[in-house]
């Protein structure tokens, strides 16, 4: 699934300016898609009706691009998760490296600034099977070089949040306070 993030500091919703309701109304959605609109007006302080008309319009204006059900990996036989770097030699897009999203182990493939030209994110079901996605990537005509990332553990693994912070704290501000940032 090939996706152009190039507009990535533009409003993906064009012609449509998210309010703080969709925000909750997203908030909502993205802890649990499935809940009634009855309910989501009840959590969100609207009616069913307005509820329903701005999920229609979020999806419409692209803010909602799919509703999807997010599955556990290690119920799939996928319990290791790893980021891989890949250097390569020349422009690092090449069809027959981004040819690796056919594997299902492969959940995320981003081109990246930095000292490496693709950054990937995979599950696998084993050191082994990692073992082998990284063969097969050396012998990926172009690719130079990887390094790989094992996971320990997981602190937070989200969604997208419709959130935004309005004011970062200054550093000063807390290194006078001693304080720590709050959420």
């Amino acid at each position: 699934m090939s996706r152009n993030t190039d507009g990535v500091r533009q409003n993906a919703t064009t012609g449509y300016e998210i309010d703080d309701f969709d925000r909750k109304i997203l908030s909502v959605l993205v802890e649990d898609a499935t809940v009634s609109y009855a309910e989501l007006g009840q959590r969100v302080g609207l009616s069913a009706p307005a509820v329903h008309e701005r999920a229609k319009r979020l999806r419409r204006s692209g803010a909602i691009r799919r509703t999807s059900a997010l599955i556990d990996p290690t119920a799939m036989g996928k319990p290791l998760l790893a980021f891989i770097h890949v250097d390569t030699t020349g422009w690092c897009k090449s069809q027959a490296l981004l040819a690796i999203e056919r594997f299902p182990e492969v959940e995320e493939i981003h081109s990246v600034t930095g000292d490496t030209c693709l950054l990937l994110k995979v599950r696998a079901g084993s050191t082994q099977a990692l073992e082998g996605l990284l063969a097969h990537l050396y012998a990926t005509p172009g690719v130079s070089a990887t390094r790989s990332y094992v996971a320990l553990s997981t602190q937070l693994e989200r969604p997208v949040q419709p959130g935004v912070t309005e004011s970062w704290p200054l550093r000063e501000k807390l290194d006078r306070a001693g304080a720590e940032p709050s959420p």
